[in-house]
């Protein structure tokens, strides 16, 4: 099969190039090697310097249409990642990941090419799922800036006012982004589903939880939480953990999500679900905290103990665990990556 892999000079865009490559396909390499994402790093090692490649930005139409001659998938990766780091960052972000998604649909639908997997994110969730003792399922009320400068990190029920305790995530939870990258995952998502439902097909939506692994982008104000413990690892500096430490996330592995992309892409042909798009959540299934991730980095590069701030950001959210069980029920994915065993060979590795 011929496929067109946006964003396969990015971080997880290139493991897809690699994990597709291996397993037979002719792919098409396209990214726009955008400086804010890249900074003039270029593409990467791996099986893409053998794949085809092409840069071109997705807002370019003509250019997204000459990628697309004589595909028969595409697996859309590009996206500008990361919290955003002002409110002035708001077309930025719109423009690269929903205009770019736009376009990218619309040259689709013009070449008729109905295969696609669908990059999104946990952070279509906003907080994840609480559950109250008294109440059951609760959406949590909002954590005010009272509230956090005290220390007062967990959210509160509704409608006792008591604590509540996290449970794992369902991919039909209400979705909430709290950011400004949210926002335009959600956005693709909605996209993506009604040109889905236009062209008569499924597309299945991979939503990422915390991915880590080899190419991570380390010198971003883009990179998540795991590429900043390293950087600052890397400098001889103790990592910086936000909060009290006990935010707890869902750390996969990129080999894993790579291999969730390539199971996704054969299970898209013969899948018998009605046309829009289906969710999934791609993660280890193996919750760990924030400050357990710091922790364990730091004991196995033999850098500094990580320091608690106790400071916060506005468009955080407090706990978001996956639960994995469709994404083992429709592609019969489980991740292979413990996160102990992942962490430690992050830690081995040079920095790049």
């Amino acid at each position: 099969m011929r496929v067109v892999v946006t964003g396969a000079a990015g971080f997880i865009g290139s493991h897809v190039v690699d994990e597709l490559t291996a397993a037979g396909h002719e792919v098409v390499a396209l990214d726009g090697l955008l400086p804010q994402v890249h900074h003039d790093r270029g593409w990467p090692e791996g099986r893409a310097v053998d794949a085809e490649r092409i840069v071109a930005d997705l807002r370019d139409s003509a250019a997204v249409a000459a990628a697309l001659a004589g595909a028969d998938a595409v697996v859309h990766q590009a996206s500008l990642v990361g919290h955003g780091l002002d409110l002035a960052d708001l077309p930025q972000y719109a423009g690269a990941n929903d205009l770019g998604t736009a376009v990218l649909l619309a040259a689709m639908h013009r070449s008729g090419i109905d295969t696609l997997v669908l990059a999104s994110s946990m952070v279509v969730y906003g907080e994840g799922r609480y559950r109250c003792s008294s109440h059951g399922v609760v959406e949590p009320l909002p954590r005010t800036h009272t509230e956090l400068t005290a220390a007062r990190f967990d959210p509160r029920c509704p409608g006792c006012g008591a604590a509540v305790r996290w449970d794992r995530v369902p991919e039909d939870a209400a979705l909430r982004p709290t950011s400004v990258y949210a926002a335009t995952k959600l956005a693709q998502e909605s996209l993506t589903g009604a040109w889905a439902r236009g062209m008569g097909v499924a597309v299945f939506a991979l939503r990422y939880h915390n991915v880590y692994g080899p190419r991570m982008p380390l010198r971003s104000p883009y990179s998540g939480v795991v590429a900043l413990f390293r950087t600052r690892i890397a400098d001889g500096l103790a990592p910086l953990v936000l909060e009290d430490g006990d935010q707890m996330r869902d750390f996969v592995h990129v080999r894993d999500v790579a291999r969730a992309n390539r199971m996704a892409l054969a299970a898209t042909a013969g899948n018998q679900h009605p046309p829009g798009v289906v969710p999934l959540n791609v993660c280890s299934g193996q919750p760990r905290s924030v400050g357990w991730a710091a922790e364990t980095l730091a004991a196995a590069s033999g850098g500094p103990s990580p320091t608690i701030t106790g400071e916060y950001r506005a468009a955080d959210v407090r706990h978001v665990v996956a639960d994995p069980r469709r994404a083992r029920e429709v592609l019969g994915f489980t991740a292979a990556v413990a996160p102990e065993e992942g962490f430690r060979q992050l830690a081995a590795e040079p920095p790049d």
